[in-house]
């Protein structure tokens, strides 16, 4: 039993303008399933496939401005391409950021909202993800995190180490799922989260107590009744098992 790994999850206050920016920054296209909702995926993309993990952007009343424990990295194919790429970013609305980055060669920017992200420079083992490179959490046990979503979305680990773990779909396509070490503590519920699905013909429920049974634990976020559940990792990240597609 897996889960899919389908969306990375933005809280925004404008989940229109936050959607257009991540469509402009990716060259997807965009999409709503209902009010208050974006979607963006690859044009003419067949939802769902490891090849992408979509965004979704969802309105809430009240996203905080706080250094969130996810963000995306963008790859790039040559230095050229990565200076015209953060060129781009800038002109779209994204901004400078420092997060204590010092004199790296990546350059860290915040989108119109204020979630951080990193455009990367050139790297071999990013060459065939497409626009995102990987989707990074912070956590304090790489190693830890690495054996939970190992399990939960049944993805294959290419490098784990006590300061950094790096996991990709077993199909070899698509963005990695990369666990930093960092001092920092969780303090809020993440405004960035991770969406899974089950596979067509698995369950919902018994997917829920696998992962509970792995380490996850229910949340509550303030979702009210809805068809997905909330449930928190083993270091209190929230993610989101939607209902069967």
């Amino acid at each position: 039993m897996a889960l899919q790994l389908v969306q990375v999850n933005f809280k925004a206050r404008d989940d229109s303008a936050l959607g257009r920016f991540w469509a402009e920054a990716l060259g997807w296209g965009v999409s709503s399933e209902g009010p208050g909702v974006t979607n963006v995926a690859p044009v003419g993309f067949e939802w769902p496939d490891p090849v992408a993990v979509c965004v979704d952007v969802v309105t809430v009343p009240d996203p905080e401005t706080v250094k969130y424990r996810a963000h995306i990295d963008l790859a790039t194919t040559s230095a050229a391409h990565h200076a015209e790429l953060v060129a781009r970013l800038k002109e779209l609305g994204a901004t400078p950021a420092d997060v204590g980055q010092g004199d790296v060669p990546w350059t860290v920017l915040a989108d119109p909202e204020g979630n951080v992200f990193c455009v990367l420079e050139p790297r071999e083992i990013y060459r065939d993800t497409g626009p995102i490179a990987a989707v990074v959490v912070d956590c304090a046990d790489p190693r830890a995190m690495a054996r939970f979503w190992g399990e939960a979305v049944g993805w294959t680990p290419h490098e784990v180490t006590d300061d950094h773990a790096r996991l990709r779909s077993a199909k070899g396509v698509g963005p990695y799922l990369e666990f930093l070490r960092t001092p920092d503590v969780k303090t809020v519920w993440n405004r960035v989260h991770l969406d899974l699905l089950p596979y067509r013909g698995d369950d919902q429920a018994a997917e829920v107590a696998r992962l509970r049974a792995l380490g996850a634990t229910l949340a509550d976020v303030g979702q009210g009744d809805v068809p997905w559940i909330v449930l928190a990792d083993p270091e209190g990240n929230e993610f989101c098992v939607l209902g069967p597609a």
